[in-house]
């Protein structure tokens, strides 16, 4: 499965169509009005289950919200069913499951249920963030600033992801990642620049170039 991450968070890299059903998306998850958001994800390319409000604090995406309203299961399941991660995690690096368990929402404990990081894992996690963000902003250091959310890598591995995909505004193109064999592997390239692809490894120790010249 290849799913894209919705990191830009600079309303000026985005086109005032998207930003204003994604705050029509957003503003009807906040109310509970679950009908219209299926049918703005269902209508757009571009607006995933997994979106968070652009210029919010929260990152409280789809599921976030029916965590805290204590929304049926069926609307969790249907989130789900639209490609909603279980573990997405927000602003304070809590995933659906931990607010609706801080809410006493016991309800949705089997639809919400994801495995938790161990200790290596967690560890591993943060340093593929962290080297991750480091290659991003040294890739795009030439480019005018954008205004982003890191990548959470868990998800990869959490939701059994094929690729995360994640297209950074001014590069036509960006970065594509993937694990395999406890290692996180990215590719970045740009359309409008020939030869311009890199492929990198990341681990808990850093990050490697491993092939350029592509694409």
């Amino acid at each position: 499965m290849n799913e894209m991450w919705p990191g830009v968070i600079d309303t000026t890299q985005l086109s005032g169509t998207h930003v204003a059903a994604v705050n029509r998306m957003s503003d009807a998850a906040k109310s509970g009005t679950w009908g219209e958001v299926v049918e703005i994800i269902n209508s757009s390319s571009w607006i995933s289950a997994n979106q968070w409000r652009i210029e919010g604090r929260s990152w409280f995406a789809p599921l976030h919200q029916a965590a805290w309203h204590g929304a049926p299961v069926e609307v969790a399941s249907r989130l789900i069913e639209l490609g909603g991660w279980r573990s997405l995690r927000d602003a304070e690096g809590k995933r659906p499951i931990d607010i609706a368990e801080e809410r006493g929402h016991t309800h949705l404990r089997e639809v919400l249920a994801v495995a938790d990081p161990t200790p290596v894992e967690q560890l591993r996690y943060a340093a593929w963030d962290q080297h991750l963000s480091e290659l991003i902003a040294s890739r795009t250091q030439l480019m005018d600033p954008v205004a982003i959310r890191p990548v959470q890598t868990e998800v990869i591995v959490a939701e059994n992801l094929d690729l995360l995909s994640f297209l950074y505004p001014g590069m036509y193109g960006g970065f594509t990642m993937s694990v395999h064999r406890l290692r996180l592997f990215v590719e970045s390239s740009s359309r409008v620049a020939g030869g311009s692809g890199q492929a990198h490894v990341i681990t808990e120790g850093g990050c490697v170039l491993v092939e350029e010249g592509f694409v």
